[in-house]
């Protein structure tokens, strides 16, 4: 009879307490489901949104394909940049490396030009600027190869088990991740101020190396809306990604990070952003009046 208490014993040792599958349960339950639960349309190929502060699911679609994001991989390339600490106010020079060769884009900040770490990471989060992204992976110690090592090794390190990183402006499709690694992307990112605030900065000047004084707006016109509370926010788009958003907010009371992936037209992350918005403040309205 002792074996046998032994064994009852390790086997409700190894299973979850009741407070966990209760936990587990109801987040099962009170997660929406893309055409269930009165859940919205969206146009978004993937989706989830994550009440922030419960950390379980407010609303799935194909949470787990594994997607290109695009410029999504700039949160992770300034969370590398502040993790490394190197100095913000030193001066970087763009150069002929820094050129797109990948898609072959286009650039405001021409050859030349002079920023100091803070004002290239600004740029790049802000305004999803590449030339930016990249003069940061090439001036780290270690070069390029050694900032995309970081970079995969901070996403172990998250627990993002099915994203991988080539390089740190986004424009290679084989930058990958799923919705459901994204938020834990947000989640992080959103611990750093200096990317809270320049993700959500409304627009910036630079001065060029003509002496020239250029403007620059935020990616997210969302940012820009008072009817949103937004504390973090990083749009990106390659044609093998479509239009991606994510996003750290406060809806209907709630902190929520939001990941929107492959949205097929210019403006439908923006509408399925809203749509998420609207449909979580009828949801939620009983819980935040009185």
């Amino acid at each position: 009879m002792h074996w046998l208490a032994t064994v009852l014993i390790a086997a409700l040792a190894a299973s979850p307490t009741l407070a966990e599958a209760r936990d587990r349960t109801q987040n099962t339950v009170k997660a929406a489901v893309a055409g269930r639960d009165a859940a919205p349309e969206l146009k978004s190929s993937a989706a989830l949104v994550v009440d922030q502060a419960a950390g379980r699911p407010l609303f799935s679609k194909n949470t787990d394909s594994v997607v290109p994001i695009a410029s999504i991989t700039k949160l992770m390339t300034a969370m590398v940049v502040l993790d490394a600490g190197l100095p913000l106010n030193e001066k970087i020079a763009i150069t002929e490396a820094d050129r797109d060769l990948i898609k072959g884009t286009r650039s405001r900040l021409h050859i030349g030009t002079v920023l100091t770490r803070r004002d290239l990471m600004q740029l790049a989060l802000m305004a999803s600027e590449n030339r930016a992204a990249e003069a940061l992976t090439r001036v780290f110690p270690g070069g390029t190869p050694g900032f995309v090592a970081a970079m995969n090794q901070k996403a172990m390190e998250l627990g993002m088990w099915r994203t991988r990183f080539v390089d740190g402006t986004g424009l290679s499709s084989d930058n990958v991740s799923t919705a459901r690694d994204l938020t834990k992307l947000v989640a992080a990112a959103h611990g750093y101020p200096l990317i809270r605030e320049f993700t959500t900065d409304t627009g910036a000047s630079v001065k060029m190396a003509n002496g020239r004084v250029m403007a620059y707006r935020n990616s997210n016109r969302l940012v820009n809306n008072p009817e949103w509370q937004i504390g973090l926010s990083k749009t990106g788009y390659i044609s093998e990604a479509g239009r991606c958003l994510v996003m750290q907010a406060e809806i209907a009371g709630k902190p929520v990070i939001i990941v929107l992936l492959d949205s097929w037209g210019k403006l439908t992350r923006i509408g399925d952003a809203n749509r998420i918005k609207r449909w979580m403040e009828t949801r939620y309205a009983s819980n935040t009046s009185g």
